[in-house]
């Protein structure tokens, strides 16, 4: 939150050395219409998903962050309400911290960064074609805010507002479930022909808060990634208290040499690709594939990075009536209450349901399961 507020406004990081300016400048999703924004309480990343990985020797590191539109909480939700079900004795021995708060939570940071008590609220969604659509309807519902799509938004007398059945209903605050590009199908009028700097203006002008910030998708970028340690020092003057991955930035003349010689080993991905995609596990690939990355990598070598084989941590899963490891990671989701962090308890487990696989993603075929915070 920190380093967004600081990219879009006096820019130390970049003045001071930490990153280099046309990194910033070059990541897909900088918004240069966005320096100046002052979001309210400060806050432009409202809910994030950090991926946390164990390796192999027991050790835990960071394998991603999530800030754009992190998804997922559905099944942490009703991956518990499968297991009161199916296993009520273990629940109530074992008394994990419950996960069914999560939309109040949700509910409470809108209404931190809302205008007034009586603002209006709702979660814009892409649609039915959108995968994760039953979430949307499912934190809507929970939250008692409306669910909306592109097509019922518009601009009346200066506002954003979408259409009811009683008329026109201002809008004040929204939880976007969509990229910025979702915000390209508003049809604002023809007087708003690019509805993605007209809504950046309508924040510029105080008149709507976007949960996340447009603008915030730099801190996703996963060629940024490699520097939030460095982050850490700059803004907290403290060390990071899990580590990185390691890290080769294809930008980088050596790093790209090395990359280009071990494909084979590593794991490739597009700096701003989400789910899986663009990405080469080497030791999974074939000859064909990685000559395909090696061009995209010559091509454009920003838009990659690589890293080490990081051999996800198994856990027991039932398959086919019997119990086998499966790789999986954690995703914990962390809301910015003002004054206060809310880390939700448990997160989700994320499982690579075929045997070896290491993308865990279930856009790619993974799996999730309940995930458990004892009392100590």
């Amino acid at each position: 939150n920190t380093f967004c507020a600081d990219v879009y406004s006096e820019q130390r990081i970049i003045t001071e050395g930490v990153i280099p300016r046309d990194i910033i400048e070059s990541a897909l999703r900088f918004r240069p219409d966005c320096m100046g924004m002052k979001p309210p309480q400060g806050i432009w990343c409202h809910i994030s998903g950090i991926d946390l990985v164990r390796n192999s020797d027991g050790s835990w590191c960071v394998l991603e962050d999530n800030l754009r539109v992190p998804s997922g909480i559905a099944y942490v939700m009703k991956n518990r309400t499968a297991m009161e079900r199916v296993l009520p004795e273990l629940i109530a021995k074992f008394k994990p911290q419950p996960v069914n708060d999560y939309a109040q939570q949700l509910r409470a940071v809108m209404d931190l960064i809302a205008p007034g008590p009586n603002s209006a609220m709702a979660i814009l969604t892409p649609g039915l074609q959108s995968s994760a659509y039953f979430e949307h309807a499912l934190l809507a519902e929970q939250m008692g805010i409306a669910l909306i799509s592109p097509e019922e938004v518009t601009l009346s007398d200066g506002y954003l507002c979408y259409r009811t059945d009683r008329g026109l209903q201002r809008l004040d605050v929204i939880y976007r479930r969509g990229d910025t590009e979702m915000f390209a199908d508003l049809d604002l009028g023809e007087d708003s022909p690019d509805s993605v700097a007209a809504l950046i203006e309508l924040c510029h002008q105080g008149k709507l808060t976007l949960a996340n910030a447009i603008g915030a998708g730099i801190g996703d970028d996963k060629v940024i990634y490699a520097y939030v340690p460095d982050m850490i020092r700059f803004y907290l003057g403290e060390e990071p208290l899990l580590p990185n991955v390691p890290t080769y930035l294809c930008w980088r003349e050596d790093d790209r040499s090395y990359v280009l010689d071990h494909l084979d080993e590593l794991v490739v991905k597009a700096a701003s690709a989400e789910g899986g995609d663009d990405m080469l596990v080497g030791v999974n690939s074939t000859a064909a594939q990685r000559q395909a990355f090696a061009e995209k990598i010559r091509q454009k070598p920003r838009a990659y990075m690589a890293q080490p084989t990081v051999y996800l941590s198994q856990i027991p899963t039932v398959v086919d009536g019997g119990i086998e490891g499966r790789h999986t990671d954690l995703r914990p989701y962390v809301l910015h209450q003002g004054d206060d962090i809310y880390v939700h308890p448990g997160g989700l487990t994320r499982v690579a349901l075929e045997q070896g696989k290491l993308v865990v993603n279930s856009s790619q075929g993974g799996g999730a399961k309940d995930t458990w915070v004892l009392e100590t």
